[in-house]
């Protein structure tokens, strides 16, 4: 009987569960169809000494902003000009700091005044949703890679307010926005501000640059002496530039099969160091994984 029993108990060690494979040994085997170049005629290249920020843009849910910003940078509307502030935990924040309007730097040919794009109809939208609980919307989920908020009985969506995000500033009025002035989020996910400011797209590569600003002393982190300021060499799009200069990025479809692997492995870490599963992700803690995409000139 006690050799029949130890025989037994052998295959239940043979069949033991194999160890989950991590988010990033996930996105090590995926597909090549699982990911997708950005589209040039929607990506900002911000020039800093410090190097590149690359932007994607989201013509989806603010094309008149969008459109502002890619007459402006053509126009080379930034260009020379400065990240002026930098608040420490919230947003850096750059464009034409001059209080002046009559010195203020010309728009040229991009529009005075834009409606506020703060939503838009859910409808048309192809909206990978998350199953995990928000404080801030009814769902929550991704849109073409941007997070994203939806309330399906309103029939509306808008994107949130994540790290990277890219934001139009504005006055008082709800439609103050021009697109001249921009900010991206360096500090905990400002969520608060989703659906009362235009968002028009993330940092996809280079936040790096932004987060790392030394913080502005002044009132809201602006700051006081203007020798501070980070200036801007350069905002292209980079269908303007020439494809030699260009950034060879592609970023995970948020509608792949890996993509939900990928989360559902962050949604619930199971590594060694890990003792309890969390069960739950933030929507702004799911990675946005990018990559350097194969350009076939190697050889």
């Amino acid at each position: 009987m006690f050799a029949a029993t130890a025989f037994a108990q052998e295959p239940a060690a043979a069949d033991a569960p194999a160890k989950p494979l991590s988010a990033q040994e996930i996105l090590d085997a995926s597909p090549d169809a699982h990911w997708r170049p950005l589209d040039p005629a929607n990506t900002l290249y911000m020039e800093l000494d410090s190097g590149r920020v690359v932007i994607e843009l989201a013509p989806q849910f603010a094309p008149a902003h969008v459109g502002n910003i890619r007459t402006l940078a053509k126009e080379g509307f930034w260009d020379g000009l400065s990240i002026y502030r930098s608040q420490d935990n919230f947003v850096v924040q750059f464009g034409d700091p001059t209080e002046d309007e009559d010195e203020r730097r010309s728009l040229g040919s991009a529009k005075a005044h834009l409606p506020a794009e703060f939503e838009r109809p859910a409808a048309g939208l192809d909206f990978t949703v998350l199953p995990d609980a928000d404080g801030w919307a009814p769902q929550v989920g991704f849109v073409d890679g941007f997070p994203a908020g939806r309330d399906p009985d309103a029939g509306i969506a808008w994107m949130a307010h994540c790290y990277g995000t890219l934001g139009a500033g504005r006055d008082m009025a709800a439609d103050s926005s021009t697109g001249a002035e921009l900010y991206v989020v360096t500090g905990q996910s400002p969520r608060q501000l989703d659906r009362n400011i235009t968002v028009v797209g993330r940092v996809v590569d280079g936040i790096e640059r932004l987060s790392v600003l030394s913080r502005g002393t002044g009132p809201l982190g602006f700051y006081e002496d203007p020798a501070q300021r980070t200036p801007i060499k350069a905002i292209r799009l980079a269908s303007e530039v020439p494809e030699a200069e260009r950034s060879h990025l592609e970023v995970l479809r948020t509608d792949s099969a890996t993509f939900a692997a990928a989360t559902e492995a962050r949604r619930n870490r199971r590594d060694d160091w890990y003792k309890l599963p969390a069960g739950h992700i933030d929507l702004c803690n799911v990675p946005l994984p990018v990559r350097e995409a194969d350009t076939g000139d190697a050889g």
